[in-house]
Order: structure tokens, then C-alpha cells, then sequence
């Protein structure tokens, strides 16, 4: 057995995403130095032109405020997105007659792309916050909605049988039931909904806005800023993965709770 059996699983652990990560690195060397080694522009995407524009970047502090504003946006939809589907899909999962009603509505308003309503939400809400926001509501709430209806229709109806036998009342089925046992639905939805934000949000914040790191992908294009370009892009990259870590993390918890 060996002696320090945890160090050497936790090192073993960390080696392949390392491996993975210097491989990809040395693809983009290679691609930047090898095969577009004849383009100027080319060059100006390389790892090393990056890395000093990260240095810029991280002392000048604007990348940090244009992803804070993003974050929060992030946050801000996420929380109106479940204040909108937990309740809806609570409704057609308790009722019968409420899914057969809206199933096709939801699954047609489903298809349809969350950039799709970008016209309509600047001529309604005009410029700014809100139809940024609007648009990462709309992709973000199908997610939870399906997961809470799915939690519902997933529910051991014995359990429903023992509540009300025992006289429980319809709050208290509600709170007692139904909601510890679509946590983990929920929560997965939640996770859904991340990934679904994340990719929206870019093209959304491209919108009439003067923050974000959508906004600042358009202002380094312009003025050719293609290193702060590519910090950027990784950020995003970044950033986008710790979110899905920690709606891992949190579904894990319940799971093993």
C-alpha cells in the first residue's frame, strides 16, 4: 500500500487535464507558427501576443470591470429565469390539464432561438440592460421549467398516498414533498441554463450596450486589439467552465446529501 496514497491520486488527477491543456496550447503554437507562419495577421492571435495583452489587460483592470458587468447580468437573468420557470413548471407538472394546455406553446417557444427576438426586444424594452437580459431569460428558463415538471412526474406517487393519508395539506405536500424531490431536477436545469446564458450572452451583449465582454469583443475588433481579442475569448472560456463547476458542485452536494 502505498504511503501517501491521496497526494499521489490527487497529482495523477491533475496530470490529464494538465496534458490536455499543454496539448492544446501546442496546437495553437502550431497553427499560429507552423501553418500560418506566412500571415502577419496570423501572428497577431499568437500564444505569446495573447500573453502580453493578458499582462495590459490584467494591470489596466477593464477586462475585470466589462466581466463583473457580465457576471451580473449572468446573475440577474438566472434569478428571473427561476422566479418565471420554477413556478411554471410546477403547474404542469401538478396538473394534468395545465401540461396539456401549454405543451405545445412551450415546445414551439422552446425551438426558437433566444437571438431570434433580439429585433423585438430592442423595439420594446429599447437600449441597454434589459433586452440583454431579456434574452438570457429566454434561454435560460425552458431548461428549468422541463426539469421541474420532469422532478414532478418522477415523484414516487406512494409518497403523495402517505401525505394524505396522513392529512397533510397542499402547502405542506408542496414543501415537504414535492420540493425536496425536485431539487436535484432543478438543479440540473440550473446547470442547463448556465451553459444555455453563457452561449447567448456574447452575441446579446453585442447589443446597444457600453459594458460586457460581448461589447468587448466589438472593441477590440475595431481597434484591432486582436492579443486583448484573444484574452478575451479565454476569459470567456474560463469564467463559463467555473460557472458549470459550480453547478456541479452544488448538485453533488444534494446528490450525496
Amino acid at each position: 500500500m502505498a504511503r501517501h496514497p491521496f497526494p499521489a491520486r490527487a497529482l495523477q488527477a491533475a496530470a490529464w487535464p494538465a496534458l490536455g491543456l499543454l496539448s492544446a496550447l501546442g496546437l495553437w503554437w502550431l497553427a499560429v507558427h507552423g501553418l500560418g507562419r506566412a500571415s502577419l495577421m496570423a501572428q497577431r492571435f499568437s500564444p505569446e501576443a495573447t500573453w502580453q495583452a493578458a499582462g495590459v489587460l490584467w494591470h489596466g483592470g477593464e477586462i475585470g470591470h466589462h466581466a463583473l458587468v457580465s457576471l451580473q447580468r449572468v446573475a440577474l437573468a438566472l434569478l428571473l429565469a427561476l422566479a418565471v420557470g420554477v413556478p411554471l413548471g410546477l403547474v404542469i407538472g401538478i396538473s394534468r390539464r395545465a401540461e396539456q394546455t401549454c405543451s405545445v406553446v412551450f415546445q414551439f417557444l422552446r425551438m426558437v432561438s433566444p437571438l431570434s427576438w433580439m429585433p423585438l426586444a430592442v423595439m420594446a424594452l429599447g437600449l441597454g440592460d434589459a433586452p440583454v437580459v431579456f434574452l438570457l431569460v429566454c434561454a435560460a428558463v425552458w431548461p428549468i421549467v422541463l426539469n421541474v415538471a420532469a422532478g414532478i412526474a418522477a415523484i414516487d406517487p406512494q409518497w403523495l398516498t402517505l401525505a394524505d393519508s396522513l392529512g397533510a395539506n397542499r402547502r405542506e405536500r408542496l414543501w415537504h414533498i414535492i420540493v425536496p424531490a425536485i431539487a436535484s431536477h432543478l438543479l440540473t436545469g440550473l446547470r442547463l441554463a448556465i451553459g444555455l446564458i453563457w452561449v447567448v450572452l456574447v452575441p446579446a451583449e453585442m447589443l446597444g450596450v457600453n459594458a460586457g465582454l460581448g461589447y468587448f469583443i466589438l472593441d477590440t475588433r475595431d481597434r484591432m486589439a486582436y492579443g486583448e481579442l484573444m484574452v478575451t475569448i479565454l476569459l470567456i472560456g474560463v469564467l463559463g467552465y467555473a460557472l458549470d463547476c459550480l453547478a456541479r458542485a452544488a448538485h453533488r452536494r444534494w446528490a450525496g446529501a
